[in-house]
């Protein structure tokens, strides 16, 4: 008799056990996190269970959201089933004997076999990117490769080129020495909010050099967070809305006390220059996110991947660290302000760009095309 369930019937169990930790936790308390995060409990047992995990393979999150409404697929690295939704009890018991046996998985009984070694990614809307998941068999060889597949999983295909290009070697090293600590991602926002601060009172007092390597510092653990949440299944709605809430508020805040500290500096903005500078900047800040946040609305997508110049400009977009960038660059030849006047006409051309952008995507849905990223 066939074992039935609903849609509510949604439970995971781990098959086997593996001593090897990946991110500080073992792999059964790695599955207990995913599962959570889905809004899945644990199963009495694998007979009852809705999704099947191999517990010699580890694999990226996004996997149990893509099989989680899909009855009849399983995941398999090299052939053996690594994530499995059975639809029935005859391929449960196909699966489990596959697993235990640790042998692949022959085709037939109505399964869909999804092959972790194929090509074709998954596109993943909330890190922009199109991606190939990782599954990969858990030793302790295969231990840091995993971690760093784990690590470059969670990293934002379409972002800024500093967070693209100059840190991701520092994050990734600081990452794995929180998890083995037990730094939690909200202990680490705690810290960049320090540092935050007080990269605002250096700018404030023209303490320039001192200012950005604070904030450097701050910047680096400003990806940490998310990647050591993400890595160790540990984001929260109190985190989230915190790392976010502070990205979105300081960036114009620290503007406004470069622009201060110019005067202590001993180069200081006129009224009229000074005055001009903030207000381009923040209006022009406040109109870039809403931009951005019109086209999510009206797309469904964030307006960095409806082409590959979207994605390519948001490199250097008028965002906190590309006008970091342009900062050290003048701090080179000692006039912060120039770096500051330059910040805003920067963010005065990005904000056209982005108008610019929203405005053909428009012109684009109302000739009858359809609107979609690239990366799709």
């Amino acid at each position: 008799m066939q074992h039935q369930r609903n849609a509510h019937d949604k439970t995971v169990a781990a098959v086997g056990d593996n001593p090897t930790p990946i991110w500080g936790m073992s792999v059964r308390e790695r599955l207990r996190r995913i599962a959570a995060a889905r809004n899945l409990a644990a199963a009495p047992s694998t007979e009852e269970a809705a999704i099947l995990a191999n517990s010699a393979f580890v694999f990226d999150p996004v996997w149990m959201a893509h099989i989680e409404d899909q009855p009849g697929t399983v995941l398999t690295r090299d052939g053996v089933p690594v994530l499995a939704h059975p639809a029935n009890d005859e391929q449960r018991r196909l699966v489990l004997a596959a697993m235990r046996a640790d042998e692949a998985l022959g085709h037939g009984r109505g399964i869909t076999i999804l092959r972790a070694e194929d090509e074709r990614g998954i596109f993943n809307e909330a890190l922009r990117k199109r991606e190939r998941p990782f599954a990969e068999r858990l030793t302790p060889a295969t231990v840091r490769a995993i971690e760093r597949a784990s690590y470059v999983g969670a990293y934002k295909g379409v972002t800024d080129l500093l967070t693209k290009y100059l840190w991701p070697e520092w994050a990734f090293a600081l990452t794995r020495i929180a998890a083995r600590l037990g730094i939690t991602p909200n202990q680490v926002t705690a810290l960049g909010s320090l540092l935050c601060i007080v990269a605002t009172v250096c700018f404030w007092y023209g303490w320039f050099w001192t200012g950005l390597a604070t904030g450097l510092v701050f910047m680096v653990l400003d990806t940490v967070d998310g990647k050591l949440a993400r890595c160790t299944i540990t984001s929260s709605a109190l985190g989230n809305a915190w790392d976010h809430g502070v990205d979105l508020v300081h960036p114009p805040i620290w503007w406004w006390a470069w622009a201060r500290g110019c005067a202590v500096y001993g180069v200081p903005l006129d009224d009229r220059t000074f005055w001009l500078v903030i207000g381009t900047m923040l209006v022009g800040y406040v109109a870039q996110r809403l931009i951005e946040g019109a086209f999510i609305l009206r797309f469904g997508m964030h307006i960095h991947v409806w082409r590959r110049f979207d994605s390519r400009f948001r490199l250097v977009t008028a965002r906190r660290n590309p006008n970091m960038v342009i900062l050290f660059a003048a701090m080179l030849i000692g006039r912060p302000d120039y770096g500051i006047v330059a910040v805003a006409v920067w963010t005065a051309f990005s904000l056209v760009v982005h108008l610019v952008r929203l405005v053909q995507a428009m012109l684009v849905r109302g000739g009858g095309r359809p609107v979609e990223s690239w990366l799709a």
